[in-house]
């Protein structure tokens, strides 16, 4: 790795033996590759509290005999050209289906629209997974 920096981290050992099960369960092959994961992780989180750009994903689940529920769902996507990529709908049984809708923009807009959309009547449950578009990364 060129470029590389070095540095020392104390810590009790017990909180060591504990981070040394859980990165050898992961399949890490030594603790440099889970820290720096771990780094890589936080700056992630740290670029949707700030203006970056994001992408991620929204995954809801809906009934879908809710009245007007999918067109309000579908309107409000298309209000948002800006910030939805694609959507995935799934039938889950008769009642039930599962929408996945990538997703991109400004952090702090995205996880506006998300909460917006998952706090929709009829939704029964939603989440946004987001991550970074790389850009800001080595």
């Amino acid at each position: 790795m060129s470029g590389a920096g070095r540095f020392g981290v104390s810590m009790d050992r017990e909180l060591l033996q504990r981070f040394d099960q859980v990165i050898e369960s992961k399949g890490y092959s030594n603790r440099s590759e889970a820290i720096r994961d771990l780094i890589r992780d936080y700056l992630v989180r740290q670029e949707w509290e700030e203006d970056q750009e994001i992408v991620g994903t929204i995954t809801l689940v809906y009934d879908h005999h809710v009245r007007e529920l999918t067109d309000e769902l579908t309107n409000f996507q298309h209000d948002h050209p800006d910030k939805v990529l694609s959507t995935l709908h799934i039938h889950l049984d008769h009642a039930n289906c599962l929408e996945v809708i990538a997703v991109h923009g400004v952090g702090k807009e995205v996880q506006k629209f998300a909460d917006k959309i998952i706090g929709t009547r009829g939704v029964k449950h939603g989440r946004l997974a987001a991550t970074t578009t790389g850009k800001q990364l080595r």
